[in-house]
């Protein structure tokens, strides 16, 4: 069991868990959302994917985009997962990333879908 993204507490009060799917899925969204400099102890950790939304939109900057997201997900997880595809889509305010991997340990595929903005 792995400590539960975001953090909360589950309805005995403690800590709330997850298994190894949902913990793998929570450090996949940790890598996409997190921007360089957010947190102390790792000043480099991150890929700024939030940032990125805000360039003018071309099929350059979705190619950047995706590069950007594949090398994070690499760097910090790579003894985790294997990155197969990563799409990025941009719907007015909306932000969707799809990624498809396969964890290392179990060699099983998934795919998980993280979105962002709206009202």
């Amino acid at each position: 069991m792995h400590v539960d993204y975001p953090y909360r507490t589950d309805s005995r009060r403690r800590t709330a868990t997850t298994g190894d799917d949902d913990w793998v899925r929570d450090l996949i969204e940790q890598v996409l959302f997190t921007v360089p400099g957010e947190r102390v102890n790792r000043p480099d950790f991150g890929c700024g994917l939030l940032q990125l939304v805000f360039a003018p939109n071309s099929s350059e900057l979705a190619a950047a985009t995706q590069f950007t997201i594949a090398s994070a997900l690499q760097q910090w997880l790579g003894e985790i997962i294997q990155v197969r595809d990563v799409r990025v889509e941009a719907d007015d305010a909306i932000l969707h990333v799809t990624v498809e991997y396969v964890v290392v340990r179990t060699q099983q595929q998934r795919t998980a879908t993280f979105t962002r903005g709206g009202a």
